[in-house]
């Protein structure tokens, strides 16, 4: 009767752990001591659909004048064509990002990174190929709801090389391959 108790809580424990994770998006007015008010959304987690929304609900809750937007970034990725549209407005809406010292910014975050006006790294941000649930090919779909995400356009859009794409293109997806203050540099991520 233990075993099987012991077992149960064990199978709980693991189904609950590999449960797929959505970013924590969240919005809020800060007022800075010295740089006024500032609209900081911060990103962590896992990239997944549904996130585009909590962002920008989050962005019209706070409407206003503000000193700053700042985007802090601590996420492992996720979705390429969620983590496109989420990039596209924080272009759009004039935000700054940050990788905090304690943070990560890999995979699909990339797209968040390179979408910041201004970019400040002090944490790691790391490249591989985005898996794709389709399998892992990098002619997989990038199709979402009708609307295509091609990586190029993208970073060509955020005035970042296109050549990132071909870097993180040949990476696999469960490798990691962190970027150095020179390829950061080179990149216009920092």
């Amino acid at each position: 009767m233990m075993r099987a108790t012991i077992r149960t809580a064990i199978i709980c424990a693991i189904a609950l752990c590999s449960a797929t994770a959505i970013a924590k998006v969240e919005v809020q007015a800060v007022q800075h001591k010295t740089i006024g008010l500032v609209l900081a959304a911060k990103i962590s987690e896992d990239i997944a659909p549904g996130d585009y929304e909590a962002l920008i609900s989050g962005i019209r809750a706070n409407p206003g004048k503000y000193a700053k937007k700042v985007v802090v970034l601590d996420s492992i990725g996720g979705s390429v064509p969620e983590a496109i549209k989420m990039g596209r407005l924080l272009r759009e809406t004039g935000f700054d990002a940050l990788v905090p010292s304690s943070s990560v910014c890999q995979g699909t975050c990339i797209y968040l990174l390179a979408a910041g006006r201004e970019k400040t790294v002090r944490g790691y941000v790391g490249l591989h190929r985005p898996y794709f649930p389709s399998g892992d090919s990098a002619l997989a779909d990038l199709t979402h709801k009708g609307v295509r995400y091609n990586p190029t356009d993208y970073f060509r859009e955020m005035n970042i090389p296109t050549s990132l794409v071909e870097e993180m293109q040949a990476i696999e997806p469960w490798k990691m391959r962190v970027l150095t203050s020179e390829d950061l540099a080179r990149y216009r991520l920092n």
